[in-house]
């Protein structure tokens, strides 16, 4: 997860802070948004792989269960597997034979994959709200507060 979403996110909020203190070298403001986008990216790329199960083709833009037709295995398949053993075999093959995209998505309903995606989404929102806990109280710390909770309740 961290080689998408969240990478883009730590590395433009790491940017940011650098270009935002130009000259004052403050290491630990560059840490705290690069720790802040890492985490907020991981919870939000979390929310995309929930959504991709709970959510109708016309809220998200795109397919239902479009990351099982790819042949990815997202977190919700992931924690599922754990209930399911079965769904093993439908990951290594990338959910490439008939059924297999079908199968794998009942699977997950009928799991607590659902459920520990959200969860562990909160925790990495609950991280990226830790690590700006230093900040100073302002109108920016607010609205990345506010950031953090439109990323785990989103529908789209």
């Amino acid at each position: 997860t961290f080689n998408k979403t969240a990478s883009l996110m730590a590395y433009s909020c790491k940017s940011v802070a650098i270009l935002a203190n130009e000259g004052k070298g403050d290491k630990d403001i560059t840490d705290m948004a690069y720790r802040f986008g890492q985490n907020i990216g991981i919870a939000f790329q979390l929310v995309d792989d929930w959504l991709d199960f709970v959510s109708s083709a016309d809220q998200l833009g795109k397919p239902s269960a479009a990351d099982l037709s790819l042949g990815l295995a997202t977190a919700p398949v992931l924690f599922a597997s754990e209930q399911f053993p079965q769904l093993n075999q439908l990951i290594l093959r990338q959910f490439s034979q008939p059924g297999d995209v079908e199968t794998a998505f009942q699977l997950v309903w009928n799991s607590q994959g659902l459920q520990e995606t959200k969860m562990l989404a909160t925790k990495y929102s609950e991280a990226a709200l830790a690590s700006i806990k230093e900040m100073e109280d302002s109108s920016d710390k607010q609205e990345l507060t506010q950031l953090a909770d439109r990323v785990i309740n989103r529908m789209k």
